[in-house]
């Protein structure tokens, strides 16, 4: 767990955050506890889901179906506000490590303890499924591993993106490259089905360390598990012969729920957990984490609190009032409400980042147009969107924009065909007489590191801090890197190739790192360096991405 950085809430809803859990796809995990004492994850979704009416819409829904998941072997919703500033959700909170981080800093789960993941997370599906639910993400990351036995979280989160403004056209699925069901890559209906298939991958990865689809691209991932029969590694006896059955392509063969529960744990599941499931070194590592968590001292008590949010919004029309969506317990009914949130209007980034440089930036100015009696505005969906034609990933730097719905879009009065303003003129560039100087490598005057904030789609879209290294190279070599860091932390890093160079800007192509994470472009792109008095324009024609530009400072 991290400290809450500065800026970052102290209160949303109810709940008093105690430290920030992680981040992801979907947004921000907070550790938080009620006024009755009960400690909850408090999971607030990014900011630009805010600004999708359908997103809202399917997270209300999703919400509200995933309460009434209160089985074994899960994490309960207890609270949601889906029509505030930034939506959020608060769960369960389940004491101990992921699957995925559980085995990142350890090792391979034990057979043993393999046959009691499995067994209760089937358990789990079982209920669910009864339901008439889907949970659509099983994947190790969303699996806990607790003295209680495992846990199976994000109900409520994961299926709240699949039908949004940006989701709409044909064979498009989200979720999880690797884990995510055929059926599910290919946009076809998914089932109970679909989960079973994500088990048998998660049962792979515990016993083995590693998935069944090993790849180091999104569509890679994505064209093995449609087309590919699984890596099963050291997997031996029964469970080598469930995880087969789990992942096999048709969702017709495999096996269901109940099935794997009664041939994993005939008894049930509470008694092999009872009899003690875990590892020893994972055992220590929970009880030690039991114990920080009972020390935690909530900070801040008696100073202005912060509300509703990481990242406060710009513009009013994000705001609605909130819906009765109160927690199931009593004890939180006199809860007091904290005072309402006043959002501060933010402008067009300035030049120079204020604090510390490379520092996320809190504060994110999100306009819209208001386009409706509540005042909300056009949508906007930024989701990781997985195409799957020819088992291709669109991917972006930070996100992907519709960004036909993005108000100024329609201004061409303040770009060119690019996306970009006008090109400086002579006046406001260094040796003004626009003479080409003739070199083939980066000048000196380029060369150190410049940092600024960053827009996109003609500054509507705010795309966080970009860090800008420039060293000594000539025509065809990399010469600098530009690394994002988005307003979650987020980090995307681009290769610039020196392609050109004169006294008014220097052209290069930018190719995203393969190393980035899967929402970052990785697309060649041009990316053109003008000199502007003390600052350097950073313009990038990446329509993927779009066209980011950026005003940098130097910072050596």
């Amino acid at each position: 767990m991290h400290p809450l950085d500065p800026g970052e809430p102290t209160v949303i809803g109810p709940y008093r955050l105690l430290g920030r859990l992680g981040s992801g796809g979907m947004g921000r995990v907070y550790l938080g506890r009620s006024s009755g004492g009960r400690t909850v994850a408090v999971k607030v979704v990014h900011p630009h889901f805010a600004l999708d009416e359908e997103f809202r819409a399917r997270f209300r829904r999703e919400v509200e179906a995933a309460r009434r998941v209160g089985g074994d072997w899960t994490a309960p919703v207890l609270d949601a506000d889906p029509e505030g500033a930034v939506p959020w959700v608060a769960t369960g909170y389940a004491a101990g490590p992921s699957l995925a981080d559980a085995v990142r800093d350890q090792s391979a789960l034990p057979t043993h303890s393999v046959r009691v993941l499995v067994a209760g997370l089937a358990e789990a599906l079982t209920h669910v499924h009864g339901l008439g639910l889907v949970h659509r993400d099983v994947k190790p990351s969303n699996v806990m591993l607790t003295m209680d036995g495992p846990r199976l979280i994000d109900f409520g989160i994961a299926r709240a993106t699949d039908g949004t403004a940006s989701l709409t056209s044909t064979g498009v699925s989200v979720g999880s490259p690797g884990y995510m069901s055929p059926e599910q890559i290919l946009g076809k209906g998914v089932a109970g089905a679909a989960d079973v298939f994500s088990l048998g991958a998660v049962l792979v990865f515990a016993a083995t360390g590693a998935s069944p689809f090993p790849g180091d691209s999104s569509a890679s991932l994505l064209y093995k598990v449609v087309h590919e029969e699984p890596e099963l590694g050291p997997l031996t006896g029964e469970l080598r012969d469930i995880a087969r059955q789990c992942l096999a392509k048709d969702p017709g063969a495999r096996p269901a729920p109940e099935e794997l529960a009664r041939r994993l744990a005939p008894s049930g599941v509470a008694g092999l957990v009872a009899a003690g499931w875990l590892p020893g070194p994972l055992v220590e590592r929970v009880s030690r984490s039991a114990v920080r968590l009972l020390d935690l001292e909530t900070e801040g008590a008696g100073v202005a609190e912060q509300q509703s949010g990481p990242v406060p919004f710009g513009s009013p029309s994000t705001h609605a009032p909130a819906q009765g969506f109160g927690p199931p317990d009593p004890s939180y009914a006199n809860f007091p409400s904290p005072p309402p949130y006043v959002p501060t209007q933010t402008s067009t980034p300035a030049p120079k980042p204020s604090g510390v440089p490379g520092r996320m930036t809190v504060s994110v100015a999100a306009a819209s147009t208001p386009s409706g009696a509540d005042g909300r505005g056009r949508k906007v969906s930024c989701t990781l969107v997985l195409g799957v034609a020819g088992a291709l990933a669109a991917v972006t730097v930070g996100s992907v924009f519709v960004f036909g719905l993005l108000p100024g879009n329609d201004d061409d009065n303040a770009s060119d065909a690019g996306g970009h303003p006008p090109a400086a003129t002579a006046s406001e560039q260094p040796g003004s007489d626009g003479a080409d100087q003739g070199a083939d490598e980066v000048p000196a005057s380029y060369r150190g590191t410049w940092e600024g904030q960053a827009v996109a789609a003609n500054g509507a879209v705010p795309m966080g801090t970009f860090s800008l290294k420039i060293e000594r190279g000539k025509i065809g070599d990399r010469f600098a890197v530009m690394t994002q860091t988005d307003q979650l932390g987020g980090t995307c890093a681009v290769d610039l190739t020196l392609k050109s160079v004169t006294d008014k800007e220097i052209v290069a192509e930018g190719k995203g790192q393969a190393k980035s994470a899967a929402q970052c472009t990785k697309n060649a792109h041009t990316v053109r360096l003008r000199p502007k008095n003390d600052t350097l324009l950073y313009l990038s024609e990446n329509e993927q991405s779009g066209n980011p530009e950026a005003t940098l400072t130097r910072q050596d």
